[in-house]
């Protein structure tokens, strides 16, 4: 316990030791402020104050310097100071500053806001090309707290997160740091190599804060935010936004500083709200406060967002440069609530460096060695923003217990705790955990997988996984099983399959599987088992057609070299076509009856589609994302998609050795897919898809292309871009060429929100167009016009389309209620 208690205070004292200039910023009223830029004059050497207002300033050893203390709504201050071997302990006192319009001359016609807007946004290009290339120091600390968890959340157990709740289960539930040196290129490349990164209750963990996710640049017309939120100095920012002016200021060098005040035109519009400072004449952004909600962003959990950033002019580039940042958010689901904030540092600006040419690569981030091995020494010396009591408070207590709650006994003693049986499994499903040995079992409830077919009829099942973890899940084995008693045809299947990942970077995967099982005759299974229950059980209508499937097979993927894997598989099965067993209803319409179980004649009773046969089958695809970014981590690799590029996915597929010859095959396939933002415009996205088949006019039904549709009428994606939503699941399967084109534009409110009393229900207008071109058959259209994003406050699941469908002239209209969880409940 000494020991410990030496240790935290060693952490105080180390921290006044680390800066030569230190001390606390307050108002007149003794108050702190936080986030009060501090830097060097004609410097881009500086930092920001905590929210205790202390702060750490790095400078040269000795001499004089001149230190600036400039904070939004108070009057900036200069210290001439004489550095020496010590620490120099500089407390501040800011006096409120007044905005006046005493200077202004006030039009009857217009606000004079809206000139400065103008000249703004006209200047808003040419302030992007000055920023044309630039190194930085970067520094970035994230905090989320938690306030009153539940002991629950879906059944599942919270525990105490690490160590970070107290008595009332409330505290911090993540702190990290990073130190990182930046490199960016116009339009859009960035290069970030972390230095050091810091998790607090994790001595080799990594954080998740990176400069690129913190990247707003108000200059652009719109900012990610969630969702493209619009600019207050957008070229079309007079159609979501009004101005006032509120006053204009001087700052120390004499220049002219407007405070605006920015108001949406429509509550619920992709906008910001608050303050932005614009410099007279030079017309950039001197500093910004303005937040969004979490509706504006759709970002559901989300409450309030406040964005805050500051800038200071370079006097050797002529520029404004953005100097801190600071990001401050609520949230609040299921019970959960808490708050957050994410502050960031820009310091020691090189403009116009000399790039190399392997400056930037698709690698966009990387870690220095030993990055996340940094001792307090180093982060007392580098860290530009001193700790707050609660967070060194925070890094104290979980660093200190991290040993204990990795030893066996801690372990040991918590899984003892969690791996007690409850009745609650039953419904639930069970976990067993050995933590120390990485071992994990999960048994899933009976009730979890029971359905209703024509087949099988009543149909329990239960799944049994296990998994092994290696090198902190970079490796693993895994086995995951399932197995079912249909009650109409009395047979029990089981299958499963064992995947084991080699690494973190290419991730290798070697999988063997195989099993009796029933499957849908399209692969993909367009109709989810719940769904098929409710048509059968209330409507009989029976739309899943099934045959059984005795299978072995290997498979192995890997990525080749950045941006593209390749798949492939071999595998034998015995196929057997199926026949219904049972009548039963929940919902009897005398004028309706059960169609048969042959997908290509619905009163086919007892007539199989295809002959009970043997096949191997063999399947090679290369999935190729041009374009694809990555992070590079410790022997890990994040891939990051590049939405300005499509990818392309090519498939082979061959059927051989079959016992009956006819059924032997091959085919061909390529697909295409984007998904990309279009500014205020919303999102936009395609899927094409086209192929061939080769010796395959007697081919087994099962091994057909088949489309996507969906006779039930409920969608359950959260987006219909593979599905033809008013076909028929078989009606235009095919054994020969064909052509698909899926695509959606969701304009994220820019319609609809501009519509006075429908823009108060934030929701979004989907517009779709789908093409299907089959041999012996005329093309396929569907049109369709939906409403996303209905629901009920945070919760907003449900999606309305309606959809007309042609061949040849129309062929009908349907309405798709979409209830997009339903596909990870199954």
């Amino acid at each position: 316990m000494l020991r410990l208690i030496l240790s935290f205070f060693l952490v105080l004292f180390l921290t006044e030791l680390s800066a030569q200039i230190t001390g606390r910023v307050t108002d007149d009223n003794g108050k702190p402020l936080s986030t009060v830029n501090i830097y060097l004059e004609d410097t881009t050497i500086g930092t920001t104050s905590n929210n205790a207002g202390e702060y750490e300033l790095s400078g040269p050893d000795s001499g004089e310097v001149t230190v600036v203390f400039k904070y939004l709504g108070y009057k900036t201050q200069k210290h001439r100071i004489t550095l020496g071997a010590a620490p120099y302990r500089l407390n501040i006192k800011m006096a409120e500053e007044r905005y006046s319009l005493d200077e202004v001359i006030i039009s009857a016609t217009e606000d004079p806001a809206y000139r400065i807007i103008r000249e703004a946004i006209s200047k808003r290009k040419s302030m992007l090309e000055r920023m044309k290339s630039y190194k930085a120091d970067f520094y970035s600390r994230g905090l989320i707290r938690i306030r009153n968890a539940p002991e629950k959340i879906l059944g599942q157990d919270l525990g105490d997160l690490g160590g970070g709740l107290d008595s009332t289960r409330s505290g911090i539930i993540y702190l990290s740091e990073t130190i990182s040196k930046i490199s960016f290129e116009q339009p859009d490349k960035l290069y970030e190599k972390i230095v050091a990164s810091k998790v607090s209750g994790d001595d080799s963990g990594f954080s998740f804060n990176t400069a690129m996710d913190v990247n707003f640049n108000f200059y652009r017309n719109t900012i990610e935010v969630g969702n493209q939120i619009v600019s207050p100095i957008a070229d079309y920012a007079f159609n979501y936004y009004r101005y006032t002016l509120e006053g204009v200021n001087y700052d120390d060098k004499g220049n002219l500083i407007n405070k605006i005040k920015v108001i949406p035109r429509r509550e619920n519009d992709r906008i910001f709200e608050g303050t932005i400072y614009i410099v007279e004449d030079q017309w950039s952004i001197y500093a910004l406060e303005l937040s969004l909600t979490g509706v504006q962003a759709q970002i559901p959990p989300a409450g309030t967002i406040n964005l805050n950033q500051q800038f200071s002019y370079s006097e050797d580039d002529e520029l404004w440069v953005l100097i801190s940042q600071k990001i401050d958010f609520d949230y609040g689901i299921f019970g959960i609530e808490g708050n957050g904030q994410f502050t960031a540092v820009y310091s020691n600006y090189e403009f116009k460096p000399n790039f190399g040419e392997r400056t930037f690569s698709r690698e966009i981030l990387s870690f220095e060695e030993s990055a996340n091995e940094k001792d307090s020494v180093f982060w007392f010396t580098y860290r530009p923003v001193p700790l707050t009591f609660e967070e060194k408070t925070d890094y104290f207590k979980k660093d200190s217990i991290q040993e204990i709650r990795k030893s066996k006994h801690y372990l040991d003693s918590i899984d003892a705790k969690s791996n007690t049986f409850k009745a609650g499994d039953l419904i639930s499903g069970y976990d067993y955990q050995n933590s120390y040995e990485n071992r994990y079992w999960n048994f899933g409830s009976p009730f979890s997988k029971f359905s209703f077919n024509t087949v099988q009829g009543w149909r329990p099942g239960i799944t049994i996984d296990f998994r092994k973890e290696y090198d902190e899940f970079r490796k693993y084995l895994q086995f995951s099983s399932q197995f079912e008693y249909g009650l109409s045809d009395e047979r029990l299947r089981g299958f499963g399959r064992i995947t084991y990942k080699f690494n973190n970077i290419s991730r290798p995967f070697l999988t063997v599987y195989g099993g009796l099982k029933v499957e849908q005759y399209n692969s993909e299974e367009p109709i989810l088992p719940l769904i098929n229950s409710i048509s059968t059980l209330f409507f009989e209508d029976n739309h899943m057609k099934l045959y059984e499937r005795a299978y072995a097979g290997l498979a192995y993927s890997q990525e080749w070299f950045n941006g593209f894997r390749f798949r492939s598989s071999l595998s034998y099965a015995r196929r057997k076509p199926l026949f219904n067993n049972t009548n039963y209803v929940l919902v009897n319409d005398k004028n309706d009856s059960y169609n048969s179980n042959n997908p290509t004649d619905p009163d086919a009773y007892g007539i199989p589609v295809f002959e009970t046969h043997n096949i191997f089958k063999f399947q090679l695809s290369a999935t190729i994302n041009f374009g694809q970014r990555y992070f590079s981590y410790p022997n890990s690799k994040v891939n990051i998609g590049n939405p300005k590029i499509p990818s392309l996915a090519l498939y082979y597929e061959s059927g051989l050795g079959s016992s009956k010859d006819d059924y032997n095959y091959q085919m061909i396939m390529a697909r295409l897919w984007q998904g990309f933002d279009i500014g205020n415009k919303g999102s936009f996205q395609y899927n094409l898809k086209a192929g061939t088949f080769f010796n395959a006019e007697d081919m087994a039904f099962v091994d057909f292309k088949h489309f996507n549709g969906n006779q039930t009428h409920i969608g359950t994606s959260d987006s219909y871009t593979n599905v033809f939503n008013n076909l028929a699941y078989y009606d235009l399967s095919t054994n020969a060429s064909f052509f698909e084109l899926h695509a959606e534009h969701d304009f994220r409110g820019y319609i609809l929100g501009k519509i006075p009393g429908v823009n108060a229900l934030n929701f979004n207008m989907i517009l779709g167009g789908h093409v299907l071109a089959t041999e012996r058959n005329r093309p396929y259209y569907e049109f369709s016009v939906g409403i996303d994003n209905i629901g009920f406050k945070k919760f907003r699941l449900l999606r309305l389309d309606y959809v007309r469908s042609y061949q040849g002239g129309y062929i009908g209209d349907a309405w798709i209620f979409g209830i997009k969880f339903l596909d990870f409940i199954n």
